[in-house]
């Protein structure tokens, strides 16, 4: 009997960015604010310190001087579960685009909160 195989999942648009302050906004630590560790733009998930904290059961290795014992961890969450902190507004804000025109043809896009106008990028 054949096992179908899952296919992989589309890729998602993540307007987030390591480092970034995000709120959850949904699931079991909604409230909890942190900042991203990493962004799995492939599968569309974040890592958010001190959200989704699980507990990792590890065998001691004398070689690589890991001790033993139980250790917590963060553990990936949906991108769709988080918005983005505005600094000005210090709320869980939605995320718009400007495209800032500078001399010589070249154009940039920056993050901006759809609140108070703030852009979001750091220089």
């Amino acid at each position: 009997m054949a096992i179908a195989k899952k296919k992989p999942a589309e890729p998602v648009r993540v307007d987030l960015k390591k480092e970034d302050t995000v709120r959850v906004i949904t699931g079991r630590d909604k409230g909890k604010t942190g900042r991203v560790l990493r962004v799995d733009r492939e599968n569309g998930k974040l890592l958010v310190e001190h959200v989704m904290m699980i507990k990792r059961h590890t065998r001691p290795n004398p070689a690589k001087q890991i001790k033993g014992g139980i250790a917590e961890r963060e553990s990936p969450i949906p991108a769709s579960n988080v918005m983005i902190v505005c600094p000005g507004c210090n709320k869980a804000v939605r995320v718009a685009h400007h495209i800032d025109h500078a001399p010589g043809g070249k154009s940039r896009r920056t993050r901006v909160c759809r609140k108070c106008g703030q852009v979001l990028d750091r220089k």
